[in-house]
């Protein structure tokens, strides 16, 4: 089976996008995904970049991109109107999910960036984000104890940076093999990928 790597934050609205586009296209091409939860947060810092939310001129742009990617593939975005969000206690969340509980991690990665930019929730608010996972069927007092996990830390933090390593600077990114794909805009340079060999 193929395969195709997703680098992300559940800060990132772009990433969102390319969440349920590439699930679409997975589909379509019987891929596997291979979900890699990262900090985008430090990729930027290791990298000099930054959130195209930080330029105001580049910020105007993005909702109005953003507008015709969601019309383009029938995926309604909002932005959430409490962000920034800070996003290491929901990275921790997905990526405790993705160790200890694997087969929820589809249900609750989808849940939690709906909450970022779905049907938007002020995932600031830690009081919030437990009603959020709680409504995703996670136990409260666990989330908690994933929050100060050493071991969801190092997780995250060596997916973090394994994405620097392989060069990514920004989310989303997929790899396809060695070819690495930066942003939803360069999704069909994916496909062309994806449908090679296929019969």
């Amino acid at each position: 089976m193929k395969q195709v790597v997703f680098y992300f934050d559940l800060g990132s609205p772009y990433s969102y996008i390319g969440l349920y586009r590439i699930q679409q296209l997975a589909e379509q091409y019987q891929a596997e995904i291979i979900w890699k939860p990262m900090l985008l947060g430090g990729v930027f810092k290791a990298t000099g970049n930054n959130s195209p939310m930080a330029v105001p001129a580049k910020a105007r742009y993005s909702m109005i991109d953003m507008g015709r990617w969601s019309k383009l593939w029938n995926i309604p975005v909002q932005m959430n109107p409490y962000f920034p969000i800070n996003t290491l206690n929901l990275m921790r969340i997905i990526t405790a999910v993705q160790l200890y509980q694997p087969e929820n991690f589809q249900k609750v990665l989808n849940g939690l960036f709906d909450a970022m930019f779905g049907n938007p929730r002020n995932l600031n608010d830690i009081n919030e984000l437990e009603s959020v996972a709680q409504g995703l069927g996670l136990d409260v007092a666990q989330v908690q104890t994933w929050l100060a996990d050493e071991q969801v830390k190092a997780q995250l933090k060596s997916v973090t940076d394994e994405a620097i390593e392989r060069g990514v600077f920004g989310a989303p990114t997929w790899f396809v093999g060695d070819e690495m794909f930066w942003g939803v805009d360069h999704l069909h340079f994916v496909v062309m990928e994806l449908a090679k060999n296929t019969d």
